[in-house]
């Protein structure tokens, strides 16, 4: 057995046999990887030929050395072999001058439900397996350490189709996304010359929950690296357009109304023809109040499609995931972010990928986590990974160095 550079074409092929696999082990990664600077290599443990396990490895120089990295990886076909590639990769990371190597296993540490109750033991063995290599462990880890997720929401859609995927999501989910679509929101995918349209939305939503964004020749950079794999989706509105749906709404109420009165005219003492007036009547104010509104954001936006909301969604043969995303808090009574939702599932299942990758929550199952609120919506599940392993060939000198660090930024 060996560990050795392999090929794109290598990669590639077996990488289509791996039942699991993250967007962040493809050679549209790499690619993007290498437009931001990054030296990437794809590697392999061989056994008679034939890869056993292989990922896709990222590195940059660092003080002392160079930084290298496996992201949500290796891609396995055969986890027997785990233990040998981890062994020989710290030999691999030596032989590259190496001072730091870090891994970020794609492995399923537990399962929760949508809860967040466990439904299967805890993986210690796969933690075990690493540290007993000399890996260190960052430990178990809740939030988004060092900016990512260890948490992870996600959803089997395997045996769903389009007609039945709305039936699948949870008894709120079902409910928003049909109002939502009574609203009259368009989706559309972004071209690469309208990516600052995506910018401004992630913009605003970094800035109001305080967290770091992305660059807009980033998103370029990501465009170009995944091509039709990549989808940077954005849902926008007409609010003429939903004036139009609630003026027509209100009218098809007013005769169900009308029709009321003229039966509760022969039975006035209908309870139920009562209760039911009273009810549509309820609903027949709130539209008033609605176009109100409609007529307010008429004057302050005038005949434009507004964006509500933008998400970027990408593909892989394994599972599409949702990446990043934004939205404008004014817009918040359209529910946009759940028709974009909705539209990626069916695009899932349109490709024929088997699961979505909704990724980060905390962790915390307190009813804090206000985006876990909002992917419970779409009735999937939880997987807690393994979290950060770190590598150092020459700790002392490691040690020395961020040492250093730390006395020169006093």
């Amino acid at each position: 057995m060996s560990l050795t550079s392999i090929s794109k074409e290598a990669f590639l092929a077996h990488s289509q046999k791996a039942s699991q696999k993250s967007f962040m082990q493809t050679a549209e990664m790499a690619d993007l990887l290498s437009k931001r600077g990054f030296d990437t290599d794809y590697i392999a443990l061989l056994e008679d030929d034939q890869i056993q396990v292989s990922a896709l490895l990222f590195s940059t120089p660092m003080t002392g050395g160079r930084y290298l990295e496996i992201n949500c990886g290796p891609v396995v076909t055969n986890p027997d072999y785990l233990a040998q590639f981890y062994s020989e990769l710290k030999e691999y990371a030596q032989a590259k001058g190496a001072l730091e190597l870090v891994v970020k296993p794609y492995d399923t540490y537990q399962t929760f439900d949508s809860d967040g109750k466990a439904q299967d033991p805890k993986q210690d063995q796969l933690i075990t397996m690493l540290t007993d290599l000399a890996y260190v462990h960052d430990g178990l880890q809740f939030g988004y350490p060092g900016g990512e997720p260890n948490w992870l929401y996600v959803k089997d859609l395997s045996s769903l189709s389009d007609q039945t995927l709305l039936k699948s999501f949870s008894k709120k989910g079902r409910p928003l996304v049909k109002k939502a679509k009574t609203f009259g929101t368009k989706i559309r995918r972004l071209n690469r010359d309208d990516l600052h349209l995506f910018k401004e939305i992630t913009s605003a939503t970094s800035n109001r929950r305080d967290y770091s964004d992305k660059s807009l020749d980033y998103y370029q950079d990501f465009y170009d690296a995944f091509g039709s794999q990549a989808e940077f989706m954005v849902a926008s509105l007409n609010f003429q357009d939903y004036r139009n749906h609630l003026k027509k709404d209100q009218d098809k109420l007013a005769t169900k109304i009308q029709k009321l009165q003229k039966d509760l005219e022969q039975n006035p003492s209908s309870d139920k023809k009562h209760n039911q007036l009273r009810e549509l009547s309820s609903q027949f104010d709130t539209f008033s109040e609605r176009l109100k509104e409609a007529k307010e954001l008429i004057a302050k936006y005038g005949n434009d499609d507004i964006i509500l909301a933008g998400s970027l969604f990408v593909y892989t043969p394994q599972e599409a995931v949702y990446l990043f995303s934004g939205s404008y808090p004014e817009f918040n009574k359209f529910y946009a972010p759940a028709l974009l939702q909705e539209h990626v599932m069916l695009e899932a299942i349109k490709r024929g990928i088997p699961f979505y990758n909704l990724l980060g929550i905390t962790g915390h199952f307190d009813g804090s986590d206000g985006v876990l609120r909002f992917k419970q919506n779409f009735n999937g599940y939880i997987v807690r990974k393994m979290g950060t392993f770190r590598y150092h060939p020459k700790p002392l000198k490691y040690k020395l160095i961020q040492a250093l660090k730390k006395i020169l930024r006093r």
